[in-house]
């Protein structure tokens, strides 16, 4: 089964290790293999600032193993490109930064600044929702949705 490349979003990260839910489904796909998920050095800083946000009530300790845990996950790439597509959010640059490096094809996210985008550079912007109702609990590649095979 093809492999599905994408970019979660902190604010998908935060709900799948948190909240649950679809992107807790996500995550368990990259768990299982099925999806290879990237992230940048700026946004794995984000990732922990959010994690360690005292109404969260994670201790140092937890914080420390589930960010060990993302580092095994998750592959990194060093983007050298700076995009400045999201001029109402410019942070979530970042996520367009690491995905054109990363040649990912989707990016989860459940912001609207990026979500409004709908697609940046062959790259398909999608909530964790819509990336469940499309590929159920398996995902394939978005270029394979539809094939059949001969």
């Amino acid at each position: 089964m093809p492999i599905t490349t994408v970019v979660l979003d902190t604010n998908v990260l935060i709900s799948a290790i948190l909240f649950g839910g679809k992107p807790r489904q996500i995550l368990q796909h990259v768990i299982q293999g099925k999806i290879t998920a990237f992230l940048s050095p700026v946004l794995f800083t984000e990732f922990k600032d959010v994690l360690e946000r005292p109404k969260f009530g994670l201790s140092r300790e937890a914080c420390f193993a589930i960010t060990r845990e993302i580092e095994e996950l998750f592959s990194f790439v060093f983007p050298e490109i700076v995009i400045d597509e999201v001029r109402d959010d410019p942070d979530d640059n970042a996520v367009l930064e690491c995905a054109l490096t990363a040649v990912a094809a989707l990016i989860i996210t459940g912001d609207p600044h990026l979500l409004n985008l709908g697609n940046f550079r062959r790259i398909r912007i999608i909530s964790p929702e819509a990336l469940i109702a499309e590929f159920g609990s398996s995902p394939a590649a978005p270029e394979q949705q539809g094939q059949h095979s001969q």
